[in-house]
């Protein structure tokens, strides 16, 4: 019987490392955004983030990934976990150059690290033209700073407001 017992432990082991492996390949192909439970998730380290992305001029609809159309774009980031509170966040959006050597230089957008006590952050910026971005999300003020990187493509259909 404790042989039974041990190969049924070994099969649960196998299966839940086999489930990790394809959560993890998920979330490095998006970069730290995957879908979860019909929500966007940011994973920057070991934290979380609910990411809701919307154009309020011009879609009615949330997106996740890309951008639909050039235009406003408003971004919120809402922490998952309280152990974010008294953390610093930092959020850039920059162009997606190949190279992050001089971020001021390729940086469309920067909102620099501060403690967002309401759990809740929100980007708002417009993209006037179509391209490739990056969105860096930067948690500092714990045992180790966390980097998470995201792709965006700004899909460059121009609204008609």
């Amino acid at each position: 019987m404790s042989a039974r017992l041990i190969d049924i432990k070994q099969a649960i082991l196998v299966g839940l490392l086999a489930t990790s492996m394809l959560l993890t390949a998920q979330v490095q192909a998006h970069g730290g955004l995957a879908l979860a439970e019909d929500m966007c998730v940011l994973t920057v380290g070991p934290y979380r983030m609910h990411f809701t992305g919307y154009q309020p001029l011009s879609q009615e609809e949330e997106f996740c990934e890309d951008i639909p159309e050039v235009g406003k774009t408003v971004i919120a980031l809402d922490y998952i976990q309280e152990e974010l509170r008294p953390l610093k966040t930092e959020v850039r959006i920059i162009r997606d150059t190949g190279s992050e050597e001089n971020l001021d230089a390729i940086t469309v957008f920067h909102l620099p690290p501060k403690v967002y006590p309401t759990a809740s952050i929100t980007v708002d910026h417009t993209f006037p033209e179509k391209g490739k971005f990056v969105g860096l999300v930067t948690i500092t003020g714990g045992a180790e700073d966390y980097v998470s990187r995201f792709s965006v493509l700004s899909r460059g259909r121009t609204s008609n407001t």
